[in-house]
């Protein structure tokens, strides 16, 4: 995880704060849990425990010191030295300190008067209520044991007409028994929606990733007669579970200005040998026309090690957008851009990564195999997963003429 900035004294050294001047929960820290934490840690998210009040927060407050301490919550693995990006969860130093003063205080609630206005959520969405939700069309009865290949569901829009997606989210029936679904958008007379350039994905859903929220005037398109194909990866967990998982859309009021699609540099050939440490894999991704690039989504499985997007421009300049020194594959985050970066025709992504194959990687399954690309967890995958916008007018005529 991220090293920590402050001094030990700043951080620690405030267990003589007391009395009036001590951090009360309801005057300080609320704010920063509403802020930072409890879109996951409320009722029915991924997070264990609620922190949506004092009573649920209080005897979790040396543990929240110590996770936001070591920099473990909330997750984020981007190194500070290269990009900027607007959903960056790290707290700041003056937030550490604050929660830190407040559990040596002796984590006091202070006057529940102080408190600030409740962050609102709709029950069971991150996106707000949406316009209309799809789930897999069937009950998919998960065994209690055994390994599951990949599962495709294919759902019908039923559109009559192109509608644009101003935010998606995917929502896991049973957690215990989902590792991850991606959503497809497979286009009227085309065979294969999972294949390609990977511009086809709506929105995937992983621990950590966040729910699609586009920026206004910005959409992803799905036209008139496609179909929504959920791939599901299942695991089990040694209890039978009946899953029917479902994905929520918000439609965009009017035709945006930009068309967002999913871009992949990614690589299918490696092979990691028995026991190798660090195993570089690279792969690389060239822009067809001028483009925006506006997010990032490293993906490795357990032998992930770090993952490195660099950006090489047609006339030679290199620059690091994005670095993950750590992996961490219990944490599959996106790096949303704060400004987009604009990308002309020829600009190529590169993306490296190394895998640990060795016993020294605890997660490792097993070091005196080789590994190549696979669906299961046990084998491995590369790629630099990333969204970027083009005129969506361009795109409009574009598609009229084929």
């Amino acid at each position: 995880m991220l090293s920590l900035s402050l001094s030990s004294a700043a951080v620690f050294g405030a267990a003589s704060t007391t009395g009036a001047s001590a951090p009360t929960y309801s005057k300080n820290v609320a704010r920063i849990l509403n802020e930072r934490c409890v879109e996951c840690h409320r009722a029915g998210e991924i997070a264990p425990m609620a922190f949506t009040n004092y009573k649920e927060v209080r005897p979790w407050a040396k543990a929240i010191k110590d996770r936001v301490a070591n920099r473990a919550m909330p997750p984020w693995l981007a190194d500070p030295a290269h990009g900027q990006f607007k959903n960056d969860r790290r707290l700041s130093d003056q937030e550490l300190s604050t929660i830190s003063a407040w559990v040596a205080a002796g984590a006091p609630e202070g006057d529940p008067s102080d408190l600030p206005p409740a962050p609102t959520f709709e029950t069971g969405w991150n996106i707000g209520k949406p316009d209309q939700v799809f789930d897999i069309g069937k009950d998919y009865e998960v065994p209690a044991e055994g390994t599951i290949a990949y599962q495709y569901f294919r759902v019908p829009t039923n559109f009559t007409e192109d509608k644009w997606i101003q935010a998606a989210e995917i929502r896991p029936d049973k957690r215990g028994v989902v590792h991850h679904i991606i959503v497809f958008i497979q286009e009227p007379g085309k065979s294969n929606a999972v294949g390609g350039e990977g511009g086809s994905l709506l929105v995937g859903w992983a621990p950590g990733d966040p729910a699609l929220k586009l920026e206004a005037g910005t959409g992803r398109l799905v036209k008139a007669g496609s179909t929504l194909v959920f791939q599901v990866h299942y695991t089990t967990n040694g209890k039978p579970a009946t899953d029917r998982s479902y994905i929520g859309l918000k439609y965009s009021s009017e035709p945006p200005k930009y068309r967002a699609l999913t871009g992949r540099a990614l690589n299918f050939a490696f092979k990691i040998p028995a026991g190798a440490p660090n195993h570089e894999v690279k792969s690389s991704w060239t822009a067809k026309e001028d483009v925006e690039l506006a997010g990032l989504m490293p993906h490795m499985h357990v032998r992930g090690k770090d993952f490195k997007y660099t950006v090489v421009y047609p006339d030679g300049r290199e620059q690091v957008i994005l670095s993950v020194p750590k992996y961490d594959f219990n944490w599959q985050l996106s790096y949303e851009l704060k400004e987009h970066m604009k990308l002309p025709k020829g600009t190529r992504i590169d993306c490296v990564a190394h895998f640990d194959n060795s016993p020294n990687n605890k997660y490792n399954p097993d070091p005196t195999k080789e590994v190549k690309w696979g669906d299961q967890t046990w084998e491995e995958m590369m790629i630099g997963w990333f969204t970027y916008t083009v005129p969506a007018q361009a795109e409009q005529q574009r598609a009229s003429l084929q």
